[in-house]
C-alpha cells in the first residue's frame, strides 16, 4: 500500500487528475487537496524541523501542519482546499526556492 487513505465510499464521483513533486495523481471531484494527497501517498510533506514526514493534524485548518505549495509557489492548506483537475503540488521546495528565483 503506497497511500495512507483507503477510499471506502463514494468512488463515483468523476476522477481529478493533478500531480504531486512531478508526479501523477488521481483523486476524486469535491476531495480536498489533503485527502487526494494522501490517497495517493503516505505522507503530505516533510517535516521543516526534523526529518519526520507531515501527514496533517487538525484537518481543519487550525493546526500549520498541511501547508503545500503550487508549482508557482502559492501557499495553500490542502486540509481546506479542493483539489482541481492540473493543479502542480509541490511539497519539497519551500519557499526559500522561490525566493532564490528572484
Amino acid at each position: 500500500m503506497n497511500s495512507r487513505f483507503v477510499r471506502l465510499a463514494e468512488s463515483a464521483r468523476a476522477t481529478v487528475h493533478f500531480s504531486i513533486d512531478g508526479c501523477a495523481a488521481v483523486a476524486l471531484e469535491g476531495d480536498t487537496l489533503l485527502v487526494a494527497m494522501l490517497g495517493s501517498s503516505r505522507s503530505l510533506r516533510s517535516s521543516e524541523f526534523d526529518d519526520a514526514i507531515r501527514a496533517g493534524f487538525c484537518l481543519m485548518g487550525a493546526c500549520q501542519d498541511c501547508w503545500v505549495w503550487t508549482a508557482q509557489g502559492q501557499r495553500l492548506r490542502a486540509c481546506s482546499t479542493p483539489v482541481t483537475a492540473g493543479m502542480h503540488i509541490v511539497t519539497e521546495h519551500t519557499e526559500a526556492a522561490w525566493l532564490s528565483q528572484r
